[in-house]
């Protein structure tokens, strides 16, 4: 070959070397993997049997939902009522503390108070918990009522959070958020849609000057995750019902993964860490 030729296939070799090198995305932290409601389809959802049983096989990554009852205790409790994942009914909302620590779940454990579950964590450094604030029906939490469940909340993450562990508050109600940020402009917080990333969730955070948005991985892009990284944004992606919805998070890469089933989630990336010879998955 002539000497003319292979020194186009040399300089071709590097044009192609660096478009590569400029095409990769830098190495990004592994993504954390957190247990909805302590992993709701492994544990009894939202009981310290599931906070226990997740923390104890590794997790360290949590989410879970709070509510505040008539005499202003606050309880773990997902649904507006009581009915589908305990033996009690109505409202939390409308009832008093001491009759709902009789309650127990459809599986026989006590309703879970936020108390109890901050107490646990309270020795255990290095956790990353989601607060949902569950005050959507305005009827439940009117204005007056959320400024008391706003500021009660706060007090009760600053008096038992450990040094090290991050605890968020979070909602799809943006008026818990508004009040937090004024009572503390540093408070973590964390809007969540039912709708995917895009444009304007990512300005809705914006505008009430949040750093987290939690988005349905449907109708999400990996375009539209790197523009909410470039506005700034920690990207939490949901549901994880399976293990295939976590290679969603990974291809579309979120900061952070809400899953049902972290427990076996967990083991899928130590299985694989050991395989590839990489270091083993953080979580967080």
């Amino acid at each position: 070959m002539r000497r003319w030729a292979w020194l186009v296939l040399w300089a071709g070799g590097i044009c192609l070397a660096a478009t590569t090198a400029e095409a990769r995305e830098p190495e990004q932290k592994p993504m954390l993997l957190f247990a909805h409601r302590g992993g709701s389809f492994e544990f009894d959802e939202n009981t310290m049997e599931a906070f226990r049983g997740s923390y104890e096989r590794g997790l360290r990554g949590f989410e879970t939902d709070v509510r505040l009852t008539g005499d202003g205790a606050f309880v773990i409790l997902h649904d507006d009522t009581l009915e589908r994942t305990h033996d009690g009914e109505g409202h939390v909302e409308r009832q008093n503390a001491d009759a709902l620590r009789s309650v127990k779940s459809k599986k026989g454990n006590p309703l879970l108070f936020l108390d109890d579950l901050l107490d646990y964590f309270a020795d255990k450094p290095g956790v990353y918990l989601e607060l949902e604030m569950k005050t959507s029906n305005k009827e439940l939490y009117p204005d007056d009522r959320l400024e008391e469940y706003c500021r009660k909340l706060l007090d009760a993450v600053r008096a038992k959070r450990p040094e090290g562990s991050d605890y968020v508050l979070t909602s799809f109600d943006e008026r818990p958020l508004r009040i937090l940020k004024g009572l503390d402009p540093d408070v973590d917080l964390l809007l969540i849609t039912s709708g995917p990333c895009d444009a304007k969730i990512v300005q809705r955070a914006k505008d009430i000057g949040v750093k987290r948005i939690g988005c349905r991985m449907d109708g999400t892009s990996r375009a539209s995750v790197r523009a909410a990284h470039e506005a700034g944004l920690i990207v939490t992606g949901w549901p994880g019902h399976t293990l295939e919805d976590y290679h969603l998070a990974v291809g579309l890469g979120v900061d952070a993964f809400c899953s049902d089933i972290p427990v076996a989630t967990r083991a899928w990336r130590e299985r694989q860490a050991a395989a590839t010879g990489d270091r083993p998955a953080e979580n967080p």
